[in-house]
């Protein structure tokens, strides 16, 4: 495999290789966080918004919903010093593998796993392996997620 951390920029279709690989920064999954998510989102399960029924079902804590999460580590990958030249998402294939508390930290590296063209010229599709991990390097969330790129 080829492919190496890029450095801050923006990357199109062209410029990436198989291996490469977007380092994001890292944030604290707050508890503000997780209520107006669940305001938004109507997902107001009891797990993600009191500590006791946490500690009942055998958490320490709150947990996060597993979709916050995942928007939180899409917001990571489009604020990451190197970025993708993204006109879309194409979807995601993502495994929630362990539960994110209140105030952990998480970050993300983001791996160029395959790349063609697309029906347009104009142009290209990328799939990215995801690894998310929190604070203890634990892996948390891990799949791919496939963009069409421009050029």
């Amino acid at each position: 495999m080829t492919g190496h951390v890029l450095k801050a920029g923006f990357y199109g279709h062209a410029d990436l290789l198989i291996g490469d690989r977007i380092k994001t920064g890292h944030v604290v999954v707050a508890a503000e966080m997780i209520d107006r998510f669940a305001d938004l989102s109507g997902d107001r399960f009891a797990l993600h918004l009191s500590d006791e029924v946490a500690r009942e079902l055998g958490f320490p804590r709150r947990v996060a919903h597993g979709l916050l999460v995942l928007s939180l580590i899409d917001g990571l990958k489009n604020t990451a010093p190197a970025q993708v030249r993204a006109v879309a998402s194409l979807g995601w294939d993502i495994r929630f593998s362990a539960p994110v508390l209140v105030n952990d930290q998480i970050e993300a590296v983001f791996t160029v796993t395959a790349k063609r063209p697309a029906r347009d010229a104009n142009r290209g599709i990328v799939t990215l392996g995801v690894e998310a991990r929190n604070q203890d390097g634990a892996i948390i969330q891990q799949g791919s997620t496939t963009l069409m790129l421009l050029p």
